[in-house]
């Protein structure tokens, strides 16, 4: 499926996104390998165990790039030009390993370049949990192709 073009992002929308990602011990042991993050939050049970939390927790940075690649189908697949920024990042409550994940963008800006050749897009995506916790949450703002001349919706 192609993402949307800009001018097919409407200004208060809300996306929810049908795909969904159970997150196993595999998944966060790979992320904080591949980011040489060791902390032992995430990595030793051990050491988890004696925290507020009890057990290990899921790297938060992992947590908000699985929110992001959920959206990609439904927002930027294929139609964007850059990531432009991420703000405002909060991670309200823990992921563990078997948690599964679910995603909503709401469409919170949207503007021409100064060219009009592109369009800025900016939404706000909410990541929750199987129990429908809110866990992460953030606004991610998009550097959008405009729809080609030659196609129609």
């Amino acid at each position: 499926m192609v993402g949307r073009y800009y001018e097919e992002f409407t200004e208060g929308e809300r996306i929810e996104h049908e795909k969904r990602r159970t997150i196993s011990e595999a998944d966060n042991q790979r992320f904080c390998d591949m980011t040489m993050n060791q902390q032992p939050l995430h990595l030793d049970g051990e050491f988890a165990a004696d925290t507020e939390f009890g057990e290990r927790v899921v790297n938060g940075l992992y947590t908000m790039s699985l929110a992001v690649g959920l959206t990609i189908p439904d927002t930027t697949d294929g139609t964007i030009v850059a990531n432009l920024s991420y703000d405002d990042v909060t991670h309200p409550a823990p992921v563990f390993h078997g948690d599964t994940l679910r995603a909503a963008s709401t469409v919170t800006g949207t503007r021409e370049t100064s060219d009009g050749a592109r369009g800025v897009v900016t939404m706000h995506v909410e990541a929750f949990n199987q129990h429908d916790d809110l866990v992460c949450s953030f606004d991610r703002t998009v550097l959008s192709e405009k729809r080609p001349e030659s196609s129609t919706v």
